[in-house]
């Protein structure tokens, strides 16, 4: 069994609205040192755009690919054979969106939306967190179960 869901969401229209604003804002500023801070800060909210326009969940073998894209600058993987325990959840507006630590200690991946997947796996002798946002909550909760199935078995 295969899987590869893209997620899109028009976050990514605010990092591009922020970099024209820069980019205008260095073209009318007259101090070089302001046009050369807000041509590169623009430069780099157009980067960040690309790199968070949607976000691919895939299955790549022996492990679980997450990465925004359509610019593959932020990615991770979680092998299946670490994989303990996979649960369906809801996040909440205090886990946010983007990738960060969310209050209760787990890294979020997250796009858009609360739909998402709690995946628990194994780093040495701890367990830890990871929670997946999704807009294909069954399918991807239908994937990771049957893996995780095969793994036990």
């Amino acid at each position: 069994m295969q899987y590869e869901h893209t997620q899109t969401a028009p976050l990514y229209l605010i990092l591009v609205g922020v970099g024209i604003a820069m980019l205008i804002g260095g073209w009318l500023t007259p101090e070089l040192v302001v046009q050369i801070i807000l041509f590169c800060s623009g430069m780099l909210m157009f980067l960040f755009a690309l790199s968070f326009r949607q976000l691919t969940v895939s299955d790549e073998g022996d492990r679980l690919l997450i990465g925004f894209g359509p610019l593959p600058l932020f990615r991770r993987h979680v092998l299946y054979s670490e994989i303990e325990k996979v649960e369906q959840a809801r996040s909440t507006i205090l886990d946010g969106w983007g990738i960060h630590l969310s209050l209760s200690g787990e890294w979020v991946w997250n796009l858009w939306g609360f739909d998402c997947m709690d995946v628990w796996y194994r780093k040495g002798i701890k367990v830890k967190k990871v929670r997946i946002g999704t807009d294909d909550p069954v399918g991807l909760a239908g994937f990771l179960n049957v893996r995780n199935s095969k793994r036990v078995a």
